[in-house]
């Protein structure tokens, strides 16, 4: 009975330390490489260009958004959203953005029929990236849909 009481560890004196492989699973915390900072040179940039806004998204090549801007993120409200002005301040942003990665060349996609399209490619190109395709994707119909009728104002 004094052996037994003797075995069993009391406060004073330290338990002995369990090696680092017999240690329960869920003590142990992995630890992860840090995100090294990404390095594409070149992409993608899409310009959505409506009646009442202009957006950039700058992607890579595959197709993963690298950068975005519009006029909203730029603090643009109402109308002042569809200007020419505005786009060329949108697609100079989301090209620095993008720069900041390591970007170097672009292939442009136009969409829509605003105000910004030209003047968001004026930006990309003043913000230092190499514009190596200009797309115009904008949607047309083959007489799909029936337009609403005519506004009367």
């Amino acid at each position: 009975m004094a052996d037994e009481i003797a075995a069993t560890p009391t406060p004073e004196q330290p338990q002995e330390q369990q090696p680092a492989e017999q240690q329960p699973q869920a003590d142990v915390k992995r630890v992860r490489p840090a995100k090294g900072q990404r390095h594409i040179p070149n992409g993608i940039a899409h310009v959505d260009a409506s009646f009442n806004n202009t957006k950039v998204s700058i992607s890579d090549l595959h197709g993963n958004t690298v950068a975005w801007c519009s006029a909203g993120r730029l603090g643009f409200k109402g109308s002042r959203k569809s200007t020419a002005y505005v786009a060329q301040q949108i697609g100079a942003e989301a090209a620095r953005r993008a720069a900041s990665l390591g970007m170097r060349e672009v292939e442009v996609r136009l969409k829509g029929p605003g105000a910004g399209r030209e003047s968001a490619v004026r930006g990309i190109a003043s913000a230092g990236l190499e514009i190596t395709l200009l797309k115009d994707i904008t949607p047309l119909p083959h007489n799909g849909c029936r337009p609403p009728k005519r506004r009367r104002v």
